[in-house]
C-alpha cells in the first residue's frame, strides 16, 4: 500500500529517507490521476522493502506541490537522498515508471 504524503509528514518521509522515494501527486477530481493510481498502489507492493513509494494529494497539500512547481497532475517526482533526481508528468505505462524507479536503486 501507497504511504499517504502530506505536508507534516513530507520531511520525514521523502527528504529524510535512506530509500529511493516514489511520490505521485494527486487529486480525486483527476481523471488520469485515477489512470495512475493503481499503477502506484501495484509498484507499492512490488517495491515493499526497496523503495518508498507515496501519494500526495495536491488539494490537501499546498506547500509541498508548490515547493516542487507541480502545475499539472499527475506528476511523479522520484527522490534520492532528499532530491528530486527524476521526473515523471502525465499518465503512462507501469513500465515506464518501473524503469525509472528501478534506474534510481
Amino acid at each position: 500500500m501507497a504511504v499517504e504524503i502530506t505536508d507534516a509528514n513530507f520531511e520525514t518521509v521523502v527528504k529524510n529517507s535512506d530509500k529511493v522515494v516514489l511520490v505521485d501527486f494527486w487529486a480525486e477530481w483527476c481523471g488520469p490521476c485515477r489512470m495512475v493510481g493503481p499503477i502506484v498502489e501495484e509498484l507499492a507492493k512490488e517495491y515493499d522493502g526497496k523503495a518508498v513509494i507515496g501519494k500526495l494529494n495536491v488539494d490537501n497539500n499546498p506547500n509541498v506541490s508548490m515547493e516542487f512547481g507541480v502545475r499539472n497532475i499527475p506528476t511523479i517526482l522520484f527522490f534520492k537522498n532528499g532530491k528530486v533526481v527524476d521526473k515523471q508528468v502525465g499518465a503512462v505505462p507501469k513500465a515506464q515508471l518501473a524503469a525509472k524507479l528501478q534506474a534510481q536503486l
